[in-house]
């Protein structure tokens, strides 16, 4: 069994996440750490969007900007994405690794896989859904996006907790306003968070990464029905533990690299926070 990098419990701004990431990829390509496995958060949050695609277009900044949203443009395609009530991972590996397919689609669906086989720890029954979307049923409580650059694999996503579709249509740019509240209602047909769909209140599964309480307790705002959830902890281990499996490796805590860190902080000042490169197209 190979051996990855576990790299839990970061929370950061929209531009040192996708900063991060980047130099773990530097780092992986180069060997000069382990192939890593990394679960974070995003504060504040945030919408990001795909390499492609136009920032003006795609994020409404004004509202973004008056209500402390952050916004950034990934290294990875796909569409764009608003980050909140979410965990989401990445997991950076080199190509010689031979741990997925060269399709791309071959290799979406086995990584994903680490997900779904991560959720069925809470009795949900969630499904990959080509090219590179999750399921529990028709809804949607996952996506996820991939590159490949420097001899590495790098795949990221969202697994959703919960979701705000009002606030989520407010910090994306609608071509009209007069079909928004459509929008909204289609969303909420469509896109789920995991709480929405837990079959039961359930107590954490067992799990050799676990060091917090195994419970959440969330307000009757909550669309949920439910009171108490298993918390981000638990669900960021079952994920983990999904991923183990399915793609054979041994996951180790090992702390960041400081050259990791300090390569980090430079992406983020000089790429992900300027105008040139949020704004370049």
């Amino acid at each position: 069994m190979k051996t990855f990098r576990l790299l839990p419990d970061q929370e950061s701004t929209a531009a040192m996440n996708m900063a991060l990431d980047e130099a773990l990829l530097e780092s992986v390509s180069a060997k000069k750490s382990l192939p890593t496995l990394r679960f974070y958060t995003w504060k504040p949050c945030a919408v990001s969007v795909g390499y492609f695609q136009s920032m003006d277009e795609e994020v409404n900044i004004p509202f973004c900007r008056k209500h402390n949203i952050d916004a950034v443009r990934r290294m990875t395609g796909g569409g764009a994405v608003f980050h909140d009530k979410e965990i989401t991972y990445s997991l950076i590996f080199r190509e010689d690794e031979n741990l997925v397919s060269k399709n791309i689609l071959a290799s979406y669906e086995k990584i994903c896989s680490g997900i779904v086989v991560g959720l069925r720890q809470f009795g949900i029954n969630a499904r990959f859904a080509p090219l590179n979307d999750i399921l529990v049923g028709t809804k949607k409580i996952s996506g996820n996006a991939q590159t490949r650059r420097m001899g590495c694999v790098l795949q990221h996503g969202t697994i959703l907790l919960d979701v705000d579709h009002e606030r989520m249509f407010s910090a994306l740019r609608i071509p009209d306003e007069k079909i928004k509240d459509k929008l909204i209602a289609s969303a909420k047909e469509r896109v789920s968070g995991i709480y929405a769909v837990l079959p039961r209140v359930l107590q954490s599964p067992s799990s050799s990464f676990s060091s917090s309480s195994s419970s959440t307790t969330i307000s009757s705002s909550s669309p949920s029905s439910f009171s108490t959830f298993p918390s981000f902890e638990s669900i960021r281990d079952a994920l983990a533990t999904g991923f183990s499996q399915v793609l054979c490796i041994n996951l180790k805590r090992v702390p960041l690299l400081s050259g990791e860190k300090v390569r980090a902080r430079q992406l983020a000042q000089a790429k992900y926070q300027s105008q040139e490169w949020n704004f370049k197209r």
